[in-house]
């Protein structure tokens, strides 16, 4: 994931689906216009179903020229041949991640709203670094709250890219744009849309082309 003049779109899966339903739906939103990657983001089930999950999603994901990148399980994304992982500060550690990753797939770390944790990833090799949350979200509702200012530092003085995350809405996004972060991580936003998954991702796109 390479650092680009304008904001594009990390979607992420909900935390549960079924998977005939959402794979469907993963065309619908593909279709609807340009998306930078797919995060699996499955909690609470069996590795079984998420070996699955991964397997089903991979080969549309690539159709569209896009990465699979797991949550969490550096191991999984190794034995499904996702395209890379993310990793919070209470799962594997980037070095571990990185290990067991290789040096050719990407490494994404959460960073909260650590300037600190931000810069000792980058350091370290991560492909790109999350901050958030920056709105209230039902995904994470303990997440630490993330300043604005912290991302725009971030845009301001390194060429690493970041992910904004947290109940990030098409209504709430224009200001993380602005800053000049070069990823939306988006759940709800999209997934829960009025209007459809569809329709989320040509709002957003056009909020890119606005304000990027």
């Amino acid at each position: 994931m390479d650092k680009k003049s304008k904001c594009q779109l990390y979607l992420i899966t909900p935390a549960r689906f079924d998977l005939n339903w959402f794979s469907k739906r993963l065309n619908i939103a593909l279709d609807a216009g340009p998306v930078a990657c797919l995060q699996l983001r499955l909690k609470n089930v069996e590795d079984d179903a998420i070996k699955l999950a991964a397997e089903a999603l991979l080969p549309i994901c690539h159709s569209y020229r896009i990465p699979l990148i797991m949550n969490d399980r550096p191991d999984l994304a190794m034995v499904t041949g996702c395209d890379g992982v993310h990793v919070g500060q209470a799962d594997v550690s980037y070095n571990e991640a990185r290990s067991i990753m290789g040096s050719d797939l990407t490494v994404g770390v959460t960073c909260k709203n650590s300037r600190h944790l931000a810069v000792e990833a980058a350091e370290s090799g991560a492909e790109y670094v999350a901050f958030g949350a920056f709105f209230q979200t039902e995904t994470k509702p303990e997440a630490t709250p993330a300043d604005l200012k912290t991302i725009k530092w971030w845009n301001d003085t390194t060429t690493v890219p970041s992910v904004a995350i947290g109940g990030i809405t098409v209504d709430n996004c224009k200001p993380l744009i602005a800053s000049g972060t070069d990823f939306l991580a988006i759940i709800d936003g999209v997934w829960n849309y009025q209007d459809g998954e569809a329709a989320a991702v040509k709002a957003f796109n056009k909020m890119f082309g606005m304000y990027s």
